[in-house]
């Protein structure tokens, strides 16, 4: 895969010395206990988030700050190791070299790096499961080998490992460790990632990527080798495309009645992103499916819209009464969270003052994904 340009390479930084927080659970919500984290840490930390894109910012002005500063760390080394991945030379080991700093932070032992130490800090507040990250960094990988996708379910695979995976791990640090509710947050990233690559037919054949399905292509009329050497818009492409804004919907409409079961404090930030990526693909059938010439951008104001929306719909979800069956591709991730031991105790909070913007991790992860696919200079050009 040709490597795009990308905006501010991350430097690995030293660590430096303590200064974070951590606020008690409910139960005791006076308490605070100083835990070892360095000012600078958490400030390189912070300088990963900025530049989000639109539909990030829009979407994550909801979200509580226990999440969002909780997040900052974990975002800080999915963002290191996509990097590390994506930019490996041939003869290099990104892999094992991430699997590496990952055993040694799960052990409590992190190499000096600000993320590393954010991620350990992470690690011992949360209990945050591994494989999670390990099928994040697989997916990374994916993108990295261009890797094809023969089918949805093959596709369905790529989304949960590099989507689903960050919707649970974001319930996993709301405090969500309900088996049912952590498959619906991976089913909403799995919807999420299917209509980014609905959008973005065009801009991925640019750069030498396909990642519809080839089965549904060659089921169209189409040779897939033969349309990505000189892509074009066709009533082949079209049908393709609302397929898998049909498979997207789907998994919305599936994931939907989790949001019930997150904590109120939650629930109106993760309705409004799936409203806001959902509307993506309603703007696309609205355009014609035309996602080759041109890109599929929501409004600001409708944007605002379903804003408000969210907030008031959040009082009328209820989770459903029977259990959907979960999409295959999650189901090994979801199980492997079975067994995983939930934090309790002290939440890990980030002082409110070094974060002037109330962001969340998930959507701008998302969203990056698609600007190093375009090859955009500016994550904000991603919405």
């Amino acid at each position: 895969m040709s490597r795009p340009e990308r905006t501010q390479p991350l430097a690995h930084t030293p660590s430096a010395a303590p200064h974070l927080y951590a606020v008690a659970t409910a139960a005791e919500p006076a308490v605070f206990k100083e835990l070892d984290f360095g000012s600078q840490d958490l400030q390189a930390c912070v300088a990963m988030m900025q530049g989000g894109s639109k539909t990030f910012f829009a979407a994550s002005r909801l979200l509580p700050p226990r999440v969002r500063t909780a997040a900052i760390a974990l975002y800080a080394f999915c963002r290191v190791a996509d990097d590390l991945v994506d930019e490996a030379a041939p003869g290099d080991t990104p892999l094992v070299v991430l699997q590496a700093r990952l055993d040694a932070i799960y052990v409590g032992t992190p190499h000096d790096h600000v993320e590393d130490h954010a991620l350990s800090l992470l690690v011992q507040q949360y209990k945050l499961p591994r494989h999670l990250l390990d099928a994040l960094i697989e997916g990374f990988a994916w993108d990295a080998a261009g890797r094809t996708y023969e089918s949805m379910e093959d596709l369905h695979a790529y989304g949960a490992r590099v989507a689903g995976s960050v919707g649970a791990m974001m319930a996993w640090i709301m405090g969500t460790h309900n088996m049912d509710t952590l498959a619906r947050a991976c089913e909403l990233g799995v919807a999420m990632q299917l209509t980014n690559i609905a959008r973005d037919v065009g801009h991925d054949a640019s750069i030498g990527r396909l990642y519809l399905p080839r089965q549904w292509l060659v089921e169209a009329g189409i040779n897939p080798d033969e349309w990505l050497a000189k892509p074009s818009f066709t009533l082949g492409i079209a049908q393709v495309v609302t397929r898998l804004l049909d498979e997207a919907d789907r998994l919305y409409k599936q994931a939907h009645s989790g949001i019930a079961a997150l904590p109120p404090d939650c629930r109106a930030a993760i309705c409004a992103a799936s409203m806001i990526y959902a509307e993506i693909g309603h703007q696309l059938r609205r355009e014609g499916l035309d996602s080759v010439n041109k890109r599929t951008v929501v409004s600001t104001t409708r944007k605002l819209m379903l804003l408000a929306s969210a907030w008031t719909q959040v009082h009328w979800i209820r989770v459903s009464e029977h259990t959907p069956e979960p999409l295959g591709a999650i189901v090994a991730m979801v199980q492997g969270c079975r067994n995983a031991t939930p934090f309790t105790g002290h939440k890990a909070f980030f002082p409110n003052r070094a974060m002037p913007q109330r962001v969340a991790w998930m959507f701008e992860l998302l969203e990056r994904r698609e600007a190093e696919r375009l090859g955009l200079n500016n994550p904000q050009q991603t919405t």
